[in-house]
């Protein structure tokens, strides 16, 4: 796999800036298979907050720059890549891009009947555990509120399933003043890591990639190697 994003910075100067979303700092890597156990228990060292939900992705076209997915049939969120500031290095144990994103959420409605999306559009199944460090006290906690203003970084242990298929994803996404963004994600994957993740894990950057990048990749190689042939 790459180690260059699918989806790059739309062509030409950023636009207005009178229009402001939520700046954050990413890194996600998602892996093929069911969750291990093991690696569930080694995320619940900290403490997490689960849910479960269904996300639409639009797939085609493809919106070069643009991730648009519509969060649990609710909430129309549309992200813009703003280029990647580096590469996480988690002591060895890690090593992923980090991308800068700009967000924005809207309310939303069913896609239609039944949630039945029109084509283009296609389904990804998450049951997601979630983590989040705060500054308390000069320091980074874990906690599982929601979030809330100020520096913090939300870290999830995901299950994810497409179609039939079974997948699973850690991501960390960092928000608050810009300035600190980087610094505070660096600071809870120093925190996450600082125990290897068991077995044979590999959180590299030939699996590091953001939803929209994967499901990109997957329309893809089922279109190169389809089921069965």
């Amino acid at each position: 796999m790459s180690e260059h994003p699918l989806i790059g910075p739309p062509p030409g100067p950023p636009g207005p800036s009178v229009i402001q979303g939520l700046v954050t700092v990413e890194v996600r890597w998602i892996l093929p298979g069911q969750l291990d156990a093991a690696v569930a228990g080694w995320f619940g060292r900290f403490p997490a907050a689960m849910d479960s939900r269904e996300d639409a992705y639009l797939v085609h076209p493809v919106l070069r720059g643009l991730a648009v997915k519509i969060r649990a049939g609710q909430l129309l969120e549309v992200k813009r890549y703003h280029g990647s500031p580096g590469i996480l290095d988690a002591a060895g144990r890690a090593r992923g891009r980090i991308e800068c994103w700009r967000k924005w959420s809207f309310p939303f409605g069913p896609l239609g009947p039944d949630d039945a999306g029109p084509p283009g559009w296609t389904l990804v199944h998450k049951r997601r555990r979630m983590s989040r460090f705060r500054l308390a006290g000069g320091q980074l906690m874990a906690d599982a509120a929601e979030r809330a203003t100020g520096s913090e970084c939300g870290v999830e242990l995901t299950e994810v399933r497409w179609g039939a298929e079974s997948w699973w994803s850690l991501g960390f996404e960092a928000t608050g003043p810009a300035d600190s963004l980087r610094s505070t994600l660096e600071a809870a994957a120093a925190l996450m890591f600082a125990q290897a993740p068991p077995g044979d894990v590999e959180l590299d950057l030939g699996h590091c990639q953001s939803y929209a990048e994967w499901l990109s990749r997957l329309r893809v190689t089922r279109r190169i190697s389809p089921a069965g042939g």
